[in-house]
This record gives structure tokens, sequence and C-alpha cells, in this order.
């Protein structure tokens, strides 16, 4: 017996669907065939290093291939000629490279370098911290700021990169305390290996598209925010603020201000009669009664009404506060651990840079403060002065 067959009538579909449902099918199917991971590489491209010497904000990330292997590291090529270093370094977007050799972690140090508004994303930190305990505490504490600013601070406080390096040789002194690391007995070792360790700093750190670079010390507590492009503006191949210190003035009963770098000075007779006695280790020490040079110290050369731009001609440079063009080391210019011409350390570097045809300079009417540890300008070097530092 037959069936009867009804007609079947199809619904049109409304346009708007069948144009949602093929844009539905296109995204499936770039979803299915694009590689994993391409968006989130596509939106770190700008801010991922790649290249370890040149590494922006975010964290150098290595590539890899297939199986856990990595692939190998980019052949770069740099032009040291299209570097620029002029006195707008803000304007020219110049990288600055800051390094402190560190034994002690100030919290006071971390805030005042959090507050210099050069672009931070231009900035490259380096520290290099001796392998004792001392060395081991500042290390942790530094890293636990780092990892405040890095990873959990505002995009605007990150800076470029940031380098630790530990020292691969003793410290001279088993202690950091002002009392100890200012006796003129411990002077030579130690800037000897003060000098060590700015050398193995500078010479890991100094990337190809770096400007300047800003050697400040770890107890610095306070400066101009302006410090990097205030310093820049002179245009000097190297160029010293000077380093005070704040104080309680028990005779006064109130916050008073002294000089504390004393090694920015401007040579003299005396001194230059002084190391003719000398033999060929031995090496002139600023501040300190038992050698009186006689020089010229910029610390002294301090003028509350004077101009704040005013620069004087130097021939010994503290590490305090002191801005260096990256070609002058670049050039060679380090710091001795030996006696170079009765000098070491800071001052051998001034020496070695003038040398090099580049001459320091100094603004002594222009401040930046060191941590004040303990009084020491009557109870270790008498009323005369101390050694910088």
């Amino acid at each position: 017996m037959a069936r009867a067959m009804g007609s079947v009538r199809l619904k049109k579909a409304n346009p708007s669907t069948l144009v949602l449902g093929a844009v539905l099918c296109i995204f499936i199917i770039i979803f299915l065939i694009s590689p994993s991971g391409s968006s989130v590489s596509s939106r770190l491209a700008d801010v991922t290093a790649n290249h370890h010497l040149s590494p922006p904000t975010s964290p150098y990330r290595k590539s890899s291939l297939k199986g856990g292997k990595s692939s190998p590291p980019p052949v770069s090529r740099y032009d040291l000629n299209k570097v620029t270093v002029t006195p707008q370094p803000m304007r020219n977007k110049e990288h600055i490279l800051v390094l402190t050799p560190m034994s002690r972690f100030y919290q006071g140090y971390w805030d005042n370098l959090m507050k210099l508004n050069y672009p931070h994303e231009l900035i490259t930190l380096g520290f290099i911290l001796p392998k004792d305990r001392e060395g081991n505490e500042a290390t942790a504490a530094l890293q636990k700021q780092i990892q405040r600013t890095q990873k959990r601070g505002p995009e605007k406080d990150r800076f470029k990169s940031i380098i630790i390096l530990r020292q691969d040789f003793d410290p001279a002194i088993a202690s950091q305390d002002e009392s100890e690391r200012h006796k003129m007995s411990n002077q030579k070792a130690r800037r000897e290996v003060m000098s060590k360790a700015r050398n193995s700093l500078l010479f890991t750190t100094l990337g190809p598209k770096t400007s300047w670079v800003l050697w400040l010390d770890a107890d610095i507590v306070e400066s101009p925010p302006s410090l990097i492009q205030d310093l820049a503006a002179f245009d000097k191949d190297l160029i010293s603020a000077n380093c005070w210190q704040k104080y309680y003035d028990e005779d006064l009963k109130k916050m008073s201000e002294r000089p504390y770098d004393y090694n920015n000075w401007q040579d003299s007779e005396n001194a230059q009669e002084l190391a003719k006695k000398m033999g060929p280790d031995d090496i002139l020490l600023e501040g300190y009664a038992e050698m009186p040079t006689y020089r010229t110290l910029m610390a002294k050369m301090y003028d509350p009404t004077g101009d704040i731009n005013e620069a004087m001609p130097l021939d010994g440079v503290g590490g305090t506060a002191l801005l260096v063009k990256a070609e002058v080391h670049r050039d060679g210019a380090m710091f001795p651990p030996f006696s170079f011409y009765h000098l070491i350390e800071t001052e051998g570097f001034a020496k070695m840079a003038k040398r090099l045809g580049k001459q320091p300079w100094g603004l002594p009417n222009y401040k930046v403060f060191h941590y004040n540890d303990i009084d020491l300008a009557r109870s270790v070097l008498g009323e005369e002065g101390r050694e910088g530092r």
C-alpha cells in the first residue's frame, strides 16, 4: 500500500544569522590553526628583551624550540657612532647606566633612587655586593625592593633592567662601620678592593646603547630628582656633585650640615712634593692630618649664596655622585687598584681620564647628601677633616 508523502517546506534563514555564523566559523578556524601563545608573543614584542646587553623594562625571555630546547641567541650588531651623548638626554632618549657598589642596604638610598624623574625605562641599574654576612643581608634587602618595584609597582616606576653581581674577592676589612672604613691604616687595602668592585661592575654592565654612566654610592640618601639631567646639562666628560652630610649639632641643638666627600679636589704643589718622596706603591690620601696636602677641596668651596650652576675643574674626583660619558670608559679610563701617579680608585680614575684628554669637573654648590651612620667629625679624624666615602 502506497504511503502518502506530505511536502516539506524549509524556513528561510535570517541574513544576520548567516553573517554571524560565518564570522564565528572564521574565528574558530583561525584559533585552531594559529600557533599557541602567538597573541602573547605579539603583545610582549615591544617590552621583551631580544638581547641580554640591552633589555627593556620587562624581564629577558629566552625563546624556546619544540622539545624544550632553547634557540640560539641572536647575532646583534651595534653602531656606536649612533649612540648620542648630549646635554639634553631626556629629549634624545639616551640610556643611563646607574652603578652602585653596595656593602649595606639603606632604604633611603632606594627611596631616593625611585624619586629620580629621568624616565625609568631608560635607566639600567647595576649593583655589586661582597659575599659576606653583611653583603648577603644587603642583597636580600635589595632584591626585596627590586621585586616590589619591577613586578608589583606601576610601569612608570620600573627600570629598564637591573643587574646584581657578587664579588669574587674578599672585602678588605671585616666591618663596614664608618669608624673602620675611614681609618687611615685601612685606606689602601679598602680602596684597592673598591677599585676591583667598580671595574668588575663597569665591565660587566656597560652596554652598547649606554650614553651616560652615573656612579652613585649606596649611602647617598638625598639628591635632586633631576640629578641625571642636571649633571648632563653641563656636557662635561665627567662631572661630580658636592657630597655633604646632615647631622645633629649638639652645640646648636639642631640639625646642621657638613662637607663629606673630600676626594673632589684641585691639586697643590705640596701634594706633588709629597708624591715625589713616596715609593712607587705609596698613595696620597685626602682628609688626614698625617698627610697635609693643602689641596683645594670642592667640599669646602660650597657657597650658600653662590650659583648652583658654577663649575670648577678638578684633578681628583669622588664616586658619591659622579656622571661620566660612557665613551670615557670605552676609551679605557677605569679605576686603578694600584698606585697610579700615587693615586688610587676614583682619584686615580680622574688622573687616567686626564691622561686621555678628558677634563674632570665639579659643582661646588650642587649638593647631594650622604647617610649619617655615626658622628666622626671629632671622634675619629679630628677637627680638620675626614676622608670622603
